[in-house]
């Protein structure tokens, strides 16, 4: 059964960019993923790693009501849609968003599997996604430090945020000043999808911390498993009412 999904990115330049060039490699590298992601994905960046317990602390960290609403960016299979029907309810709405035909198709079974029906998805590359307005609460989980304007996705939907609406951002990073073997343990998720080399040298995980800082009010930077991963969040400042001083 074929699936379609509504194109979000618009038209592409004919110009292949750096960042055209990038993207391509991620879309192919996760097409050949996809179908065994949902298992795969347990072991990186290593096996044991606290992968599932981290995304919940991310969900729990966006202070998720029921009936809100919620852009989970990167979104691959779906594998945080659980935790965040569990924190919205059926009177919620969630929208997926990934790069990735493959991955949004697995995306489309857990959904279909699991009988949701205010799940929408949405193929876009991240940096080019127009965010609705007025959503409650954005999330992305080990996918972020991956774009190169990661920055600018920061500052797109912060911007698309409700008053008090808020961004989190659970990715990894290179620990500072810590053993050969945690640096390795930190980078060894980016190995088949990026140049290690320059995902080190581009720091993302700074453009990210920066960004937030100057987007949202309230930022939180926790550093977790010896510096390997980090936890963002903030919330946009709540807007003034007519009277207000």
């Amino acid at each position: 059964m074929a699936r379609h999904y509504r194109d979000a990115t618009g038209i592409r330049e004919h110009t292949v960019s750096q960042a055209d060039r990038r993207r391509e490699h991620l879309i192919e590298t996760y097409r050949k993923k996809a179908k065994h992601y949902d298992v795969t994905s347990r072991l990186y960046p290593a096996p044991g790693y606290p992968q599932r317990a981290q995304r919940l602390r991310a969900v729990k960290a966006l202070g998720l009501r029921a009936g809100d609403s919620v852009i989970d960016m990167a979104c691959g299979t779906g594998l945080n849609f659980p935790l965040l029907q569990k924190a919205v309810g059926p009177d919620g709405r969630i929208v997926g968003v990934d790069l990735t035909d493959a991955m949004l198709a697995r995306a489309q079974d857990r959904i279909e599997a699991n009988g949701w029906s205010n799940v929408s998805l949405v193929q876009a590359d991240a940096a080019g996604f127009d965010f609705p307005a007025e959503v409650d609460a954005i999330l992305s989980t080990y996918a972020l430090t991956q774009v190169p304007e990661c920055a600018g996705v920061i500052a797109h939907g912060a911007a698309a945020l409700s008053g008090g609406g808020r961004w989190v951002v659970l990715d990894l990073k290179v620990p500072g000043s810590t053993p050969e073997w945690l640096t390795q343990l930190g980078t060894a998720i980016v190995r088949r999808f990026a140049s290690v080399d320059e995902w080190i040298m581009r720091r993302p995980w700074e453009a990210i911390r920066a960004a937030m800082q100057e987007e949202l009010a309230d930022f939180i930077w926790t550093e977790l498993c010896f510096g390997t991963a980090f936890l963002a969040a903030g919330s946009r400042g709540l807007r003034k009412t007519e009277g207000d001083q």
